[in-house]
């Protein structure tokens, strides 16, 4: 992968490359796709060698959790080969301080405060979208 850039990196610019094509091989490729948030995302979705698809899997899920903005509910990142899961990461939620404004003494004001938080991030994750920035997108790339 990037091997022209990479020559072009490593000589300033100066080397060049001529090749002459001689035979079709056959290779094994499978489709990965990335889920963010459980839905697929086909700008994402690659053609890798099949015994090195774990390894970039893992590569590509760990970049993109880097690089994706938190949300207010946790967002799973997934990379998929047909319906398998080979690779999963977890984006935690933003949390907000919803018992800043208590000013101690009553335990069940506190828990009534937070269930009702819980509450709110699962409603909004099951109507959530994750916007996918291009950082995102150039990340992948770069890799």
């Amino acid at each position: 992968m990037d091997f022209y850039d990479t020559l072009k990196s490593v000589s300033s610019g100066y080397a060049s490359l001529s090749y002459d094509f001689f035979d079709y091989q056959k290779c094994e490729l499978v489709k990965m796709d990335i889920l963010v948030a459980e839905e697929p995302v086909e700008a994402l979705s690659t053609l890798v060698y099949k015994d090195r698809a774990y390894i970039i899997a893992r590569d590509v899920v760990k970049s993109l959790k880097e690089v994706l903005p938190r949300q207010m509910f946790e967002i799973k990142i997934q990379a998929a080969i047909g319906g398998k899961i080979i690779a999963s990461e977890h984006l935690s939620a933003m949390r907000k301080d919803v018992t800043a404004k208590l000013y101690g003494g009553d335990v069940t004001r506190k828990r009534k405060l937070l269930e009702k938080q819980k509450k709110g991030k699962k409603r909004m994750k099951a109507g959530g979208k994750v916007e996918i920035p291009t950082e995102a997108f150039i990340a992948l790339l770069k890799r």
